[in-house]
C-alpha cells in the first residue's frame, strides 16, 4: 500500500517516505529562515541530521545545530540551546529525532520569548495562562523514532534536578505547526531502541484506553493504534529496512500521542520516577511495569480489554490472552521482564512509591492509586510476579 499522505489531524503532518526532502520548502512557509536544528547527542553526526542541515543550509536559510542535551532532558539543556537559539538569531525550530530532541526542541521554542522560569509552565491548572503567546516560535518536528509521538503534542517534559522529578511543561501552541513524518529516517534505529520506542507508543495507547472517563475520539484512535503496532512492531524490529512496518509504527506512535490527553494511569505513573532516579529507557521501563499494572487494574478493566482483544483478533479474545500477548509481544523483542534487568534495585522503592501517587499520570488509572499499590506494584515488577 502507498503509505503515503497529507493529514491535518491534530496539525499539519506529510507523511510518507521521501518527504524530508520537502523540509526547506515547509520552514519559507511557515517564514522561518534561520531555523535551529535541534536533535540529541546521538544523532548529531549521524548521516541523515547531516543531510537535513546541508539542505537547509543550500536552500539558503540560516541553520545550525544544537545538541547539547541529555536522553532525558534537564533544564541546563534548555538554557543552553536558548542561548545557541538566540546568539544564532534564529526564528524557528526544526525538532528533531526521538522524544527528547523533539521536547527540546519544542521547549526551546516555547520558551525563546518568555521572561518567566520554565517551572512557572507546569501543567498544572491554568499555568499556561502565564505564558505570552506571542514569545512562541514556530516548530517544525520531524520524528525519527517511532514512541512518544511528541510531534503532535502540545508538552514537553523536563526532569527537574532538584527534585529528581519529570515535570510536564504545557502550553496549547507548543503544538508544532508541521510535522515531516518519513518512515525512511526510523530505518537506523537499533532494535533495542524499535522495541523501547514501540513500546512506548503501545503503553501510550493501552493507558489512554483504559483511563477513567468519557472520550470515544480518543478510545477509538487508541484501539487503532494497538492494532498496527500488533501487526508491525516484531517486524520493525527483527527485519528494520521494512518501510511498511516503520510507516505503521509512526502512525501509531502520532495517535497515542493524540489519544492519551484522555489521561495515561499506572504505567506511566511509576516508570516516570524510576527513569528520573535511574536514568532508565522510557519506553522500554514503561513495556516492564505493563503486565503487572494490567494486572492490578484487571477488575477495572477486563470488559474493555476483552472488547480489544477481539478487535486485535486474539486467539482467547478475554483479558488472559490479551494478557499472554503483552508478555510474548515483549518476550519477542527483548523486553526485559523485571526492573533489575533495566539496572533498577529497590533501594528507593519507597521514594518511588511517594512519587508515583502524585505523578499527573496517576490520576487517570482506571483503580485509585494508594502508596501502598505502587509500592505492591514496583515490588511485583522487581520480582517478576503476576
Amino acid at each position: 500500500m502507498n503509505k503515503t499522505a497529507n493529514w491535518n489531524y491534530p496539525t499539519s503532518v506529510h507523511f510518507g517516505v521521501g518527504r524530508i526532502k520537502e523540509l526547506p520548502e515547509l520552514c519559507q512557509a511557515l517564514g522561518i529562515l534561520r531555523p535551529l536544528l535541534v536533535t540529541d547527542r546521538g544523532l548529531a553526526s549521524a548521516p541523515m541530521t547531516t543531510a537535513v542541515l546541508d539542505a537547509l543550509l543550500a536552500a539558503g536559510l540560516g541553520a545550525a545545530l544544537f545538541s547539547d542535551l541529555k536522553p532525558n532532558p534537564i533544564e541546563a539543556n534548555l538554557e543552553a540551546g536558548l542561548a545557541a537559539y538566540r546568539a544564532g538569531h534564529h526564528d524557528g525550530v526544526v525538532a528533531f529525532g526521538g522524544g527528547s530532541g523533539l521536547d527540546m526542541g519544542k521547549l526551546i521554542a516555547f520558551m525563546s520569548g518568555q521572561s518567566r522560569p520554565v517551572w512557572d509552565f507546569e501543567d498544572i491548572g491554568d499555568w499556561w495562562t502565564r505564558a505570552n503567546p506571542r514569545g512562541i516560535a514556530p516548530v517544525i518536528a520531524v520524528p525519527t523514532t517511532a514512541g512518544t509521538g511528541s510531534e503532535v503534542g502540545r508538552a514537553g517534559v523536563l526532569t527537574d534536578e532538584r527534585t529528581h522529578t519529570k515535570r510536564i511543561i504545557f502550553h496549547p501552541q507548543m503544538m508544532p505547526r508541521m510535522v515531516i513524518s518519513d518512515p525512511a529516517l526510523s530505518v537506523g534505529m537499533p532494535a533495542k531502541i524499535t522495541a523501547g520506542t514501540g513500546m512506548d507508543a503501545f503503553a501510550h495507547c493501552l493507558e489512554a484506553y483504559c483511563a477513567l472517563g468519557f472520550h470515544p475520539l480518543a478510545d477509538g484512535i487508541a484501539v487503532e493504534g494497538m492494532r498496527l503496532v500488533a501487526g508491525a512492531l516484531k517486524r520493525a524490529v527483527h527485519s528494520p529496512d521494512d518501510l511498511d512496518a516503520r510507516a505503521d509504527m509512526l502512525a501509531a506512535a502520532a495517535m497515542g500521542a493524540t489519544a492519551f490527553q484522555k489521561g495515561l494511569g499506572g504505567m506511566h505513573a511509576l516508570s516516570h520516577p524510576v527513569g528520573a532516579l535511574y536514568d532508565t529507557h522510557h519506553g522500554m521501563t514503561n513495556a516492564v511495569f505493563m503486565p503487572y499494572v494490567l494486572q492490578f487494574n484487571r477488575s477495572a478493566i477486563e470488559e474493555r480489554i476483552n472488547r480489544l482483544a477481539a478487535y486485535l483478533g486474539l486467539a482467547k479474545p478475554n483479558f488472559a490472552g490479551f494478557l499472554d500477548f503483552v508478555l510474548e509481544l515483549r518476550a519477542d523483542i527483548g523486553v526485559p521482564h523485571t526492573l533489575p534487568d533495566l539496572g533498577v534495585d529497590d533501594r528507593q522503592a519507597g521514594l518511588i512509591a511517594q512519587m508515583a501517587v502524585v505523578d499527573p499520570s496517576a490520576g487517570g488509572n482506571p483503580l485509585p492509586l494508594s502508596e501502598a499499590d505502587t509500592a505492591a506494584i514496583f515490588a511485583a515488577a522487581m520480582h517478576g510476579r503476576l
